[in-house]
């Protein structure tokens, strides 16, 4: 499915994520003892999602032959009283959609994979490497 290396050089908490031949920065803001020179860890899961809200809602409006024109997604996060975090997606579009074309896509949008896997959570697991000897 998809992979990913991380990599840290330096002093502090920049770090280059890479993915192929495409590559971005990670980094915590100055107040938390980084650069501030990328995105912090949970910017960088906000974005994954916007991602593929916009990608799959882009994708469906093709699909209907429905016109989005600029398509933006604006996520926030936040915790509760309990400390489980919350996300929020303000979804807008210049183009001319009836509010049951946005219904549809409210209702899309709630199906996408990164949604779903957010929802429901992953497995994950981790092993040392192998030592290179």
């Amino acid at each position: 499915m998809a992979q990913v290396q991380i990599v840290s050089e330096g002093p502090n908490y920049l770090h280059r994520i890479q993915s192929g031949a495409h590559a971005v920065l990670a980094d915590e803001p100055a107040t938390l003892g980084g650069q501030g020179a990328g995105m912090a860890p949970f910017e960088l899961y906000l974005a994954a999602l916007a991602a593929c809200t916009a990608i799959t809602l882009r994708m469906y409006a093709e699909k209907k032959g429905w016109v989005l024109g600029e398509f933006r997604a604006e996520l926030s996060s936040s915790r509760d009283e309990a400390g489980k975090l919350l996300v929020h997606r303000v979804l807008q579009a210049s183009g001319v959609l009836s509010d049951a074309q946005w219904q549809r896509l409210l209702e899309v949008v709630e199906k996408t994979p990164v949604t779903l896997v957010m929802r429901e959570g992953a497995v994950i697991t981790s092993e040392r490497a192998a030592s290179a000897q």
